[in-house]
């Protein structure tokens, strides 16, 4: 069985990449634990959630499962200005990426934001971003809901971004490029980190992330009013908001105070979407307004803008050997529906 010691002596053979020394050299491993063979350990980097993290991360797994070790969890940190300062700082290189966020990028931004978690939001990024694609579109998605990603998971996406020339390329599933923090932990791990490294993580999936050319980059945010969402709202060069709310009264008044800080921060309101607007039986179609009726045309009212979509309650087919389980198909009757939206964004927004 693996000891402490000799997972020490395999750390020393991996390298931080923007350091170019060994991880245990750098002061990086912050905590290990091992039970049997089952490690955990906490390491600091000289930056995350970039293309070296994976490859660090990737070597570290199969490094020690190499030398016996059962199972293997792994968090990041970074490591401080002052140990980076007293291992000779870091040697920055000039971005060469897509510059997205120039005033001069084509790419429309669509925020799709909530007031509360629970009203399908990511639901619909997914599958607006989806039919966007089947319109011809260019597309990538961003799952910025740092503590609650899920796209790759509603999407049926079990691969990971190839990093290619030290640049992150994006997951594709149904025409749409993905990057989520998902992809950057282990075993579904929770997100324990403070605002500035999430937005620190946040700016990467621009800056670090080979998109191409997009015309629309759908960027998933966490619920509520919080840091991510402040910083990218004030990252974007300017963006569409699409805000997702239920008929409930209670959800729609949370969700004006999301929009209320897309126009302070001088972004457009694209219109509302009203996810769990009804159900709709499929042996009577007689409509059930489960949570009530109104709550989107009252947030449309409030915020100035169009009532863009009233999605009902429903599944989507699931295809076992082309396994996506938010997903709808676009001759299913929602995907109708997000059909019809993503024809009334490009009218909006080209």
């Amino acid at each position: 069985m693996i000891t402490d010691q000799e997972i020490m002596e395999a750390l020393k053979r991996i390298k931080d990449r923007d350091l170019n020394k060994s991880i245990v050299e750098t002061g990086g491993i912050r905590e290990l634990k091992n039970k049997n063979g089952h490690v955990s350990l906490k390491v600091a980097l000289a930056k995350t959630g970039t293309a070296e993290q994976m490859q660090v991360q990737q070597e570290i797994v199969n490094v020690l499962k190499s030398e016996g070790a059962e199972s293997v969890g792994l968090r990041f940190d970074t490591l401080t200005e002052e140990e980076l300062d007293a291992l000779g700082g870091l040697k920055e290189e000039p971005f060469n990426g897509p510059a997205l966020l120039a005033p001069t990028s084509k790419t429309t931004f669509i925020t799709v934001a909530s007031g509360k978690g629970g009203v399908g939001k990511s639901t619909v990024s997914v599958n607006t971003a989806v039919s966007l694609a089947r319109l011809g579109k260019k597309v990538g998605i961003i799952d910025a809901d740092i503590y609650g990603f899920s796209v790759p998971d509603m999407m049926g996406i079990e691969e990971r971004p190839k990093v290619i020339n030290k640049r992150i390329h994006p997951v594709e599933r149904f025409g749409v490029k993905v990057i989520s923090m998902g992809f950057f932990v282990e075993d579904n791990a929770p997100v324990i980190w403070r605002g500035p490294m999430l937005g620190k993580m946040i700016n990467q999936f621009f800056s670090e992330c080979e998109w191409g050319e997009l015309d629309y980059l759908i960027l998933d945010l966490p619920p509520g009013t919080g840091d991510v969402a402040l910083d990218l709202h004030s990252m974007l060069p300017g963006s569409k908001e699409l805000i997702v709310t239920t008929p409930h009264a209670t959800a729609a008044f949370v969700a004006a105070r999301a929009g209320a800080m897309a126009i302070k921060t001088n972004h457009e309101m694209l219109g509302v979407v009203e996810n769990m607007a009804y159900f709709e039986s499929k042996v009577t179609g007689e409509k059930e307004y489960v949570f009530g009726t109104g709550g989107g045309e009252r947030l449309a009212e409030e915020l100035k803008t169009e009532l863009l979509a009233q999605i009902p309650l429903g599944q989507p087919e699931i295809d076992e050997n082309d396994f996506a389980p938010s997903v709808y198909a676009q001759e299913h009757p929602i995907g109708e529906i997000y059909h019809r939206l993503a024809e009334r964004i490009v009218e909006k927004t080209e």
